[in-house]
């Protein structure tokens, strides 16, 4: 969980997204070490959390905490879109491959992961009206 200026929660998300065409361009250490580079710049100078980042030969996997301001849709845009502007600055020679300028496919994949348990979650709001009344009376078992 995370503190804001006036909320306290955890927007934890696994993204995945792909390579145009799933055409292979990352498959070299050095390429994927420099997209990897490009993703953890853009995701720090955008206030991203990077928990936990892969580079694969066509796709991308990364666990994020990403601002409560910011939506997932804001995330993808700013995560492919910078990334693919620097991978075509530094490999100039990708725009014979992605003639139309688009690094990455237009696809995403996002789902929101969390440190509880859905359980505990469910327990928690069946057994509302009783943690309740434990808080009224000063029990702090939670």
């Amino acid at each position: 969980m995370n503190l804001f200026s006036h909320s306290y929660g955890q927007s934890t998300y696994h993204f995945i997204w792909c390579t145009k065409c799933r055409y292979k361009t990352l498959r070299s250490e050095h390429v994927k070490s420099l997209c990897e580079l490009f993703i953890r710049e853009t995701a720090k100078r955008h206030d991203i959390k990077i928990r936990e980042l892969v580079v694969d030969d066509d796709h991308v996997h990364v666990a994020v905490d990403i601002p409560p301001s910011m939506s997932v849709s804001k995330a993808f845009q700013l995560l492919k879109g910078t990334t693919s502007y620097l991978m075509f600055r530094a490999f100039p020679n990708f725009r014979k491959r992605y003639k139309r300028g688009n690094f990455w496919s237009i696809g995403k994949i996002f789902r929101s992961i969390s440190d509880i348990q859905q359980g505990t979650v469910e327990n928690y709001i069946r057994n509302h009206k009783s943690y309740k009344q434990m808080a009224l009376t000063g029990y702090s078992g939670l």
